[in-house]
């Protein structure tokens, strides 16, 4: 998940019932006609209808569930490298499902960190996640997910002295909405896998 590394990531239907009244009465020239009794029927009234949620076929279904398991397992390597930016692993990084992009973002975090001799504390939170699309049809299938993600638990600390980074007042909160993109392709060490292709955003949730 990108990061600044310094100083800090129904329609409800209403329902209109109609009443008509049908009132019967003696036509002219024809008297000691009896008058119809009055009726009133209500018009059926509409039952309102849930909102559609998308219905995934098996194989879309296996595909999310690999691909958010993935997400998770890319999401804690992502932490743990940025715990120890002067050990940066790529391998690792791959094995837990980041793709060549966002192990170059992360390493430059990791390297603007070490440069200032500080590090990351605590642990990202992934408070929720929705899926957005499932593309399985192409030459590279892909899901992807929203999700809500915490970073109240993060915090920057000095290397020498493992004291917290001081943080200016204010910011826009520390839970934000973000759109990831995950792709399966060809893994280094062989087959197939699931990657962690990008992710982006940043508004509240």
């Amino acid at each position: 998940m990108p990061r600044r590394p310094l100083l800090a990531a129904a329609a409800t239907l209403s329902t209109l019932t109609l009443l008509t009244a049908c009132n019967g009465s003696p036509e002219a020239g024809r008297p000691n006609t009896t008058p119809t009794t009055p009726s009133t029927t209500p018009t059926p009234t509409p039952t309102p209808t849930a909102p559609s949620t998308p219905t995934w076929t098996p194989e879309q279904q296996v595909a999310i569930t690999a691909a958010k398991a993935r997400y998770v397992a890319a999401t804690a390597a992502a932490d743990q490298a940025l715990t120890r930016p002067t050990a940066f692993d790529r391998p690792a990084l791959e094995k837990a499902g980041l793709s060549s992009e966002r192990i170059l973002e992360l390493y430059d975090q990791a390297q603007s960190l070490a440069d200032r001799a500080l590090y990351q504390a605590g642990t990202v939170t992934i408070v929720s996640t929705a899926v957005k699309s499932v593309k399985l049809d192409g030459p590279q299938p892909e899901v992807v997910l929203t999700s809500c993600l915490d970073a109240s638990k993060v915090i920057l600390r000095f290397q020498k002295d493992g004291k917290p980074v001081p943080v200016l007042p204010g910011g826009s909160g520390r839970r934000h909405v973000f759109e990831a993109r995950l792709v399966y392709a060809a893994a280094a060490s062989g087959g197939q896998m699931w990657f962690l292709s990008s992710i982006q955003g940043g508004a509240k949730c």
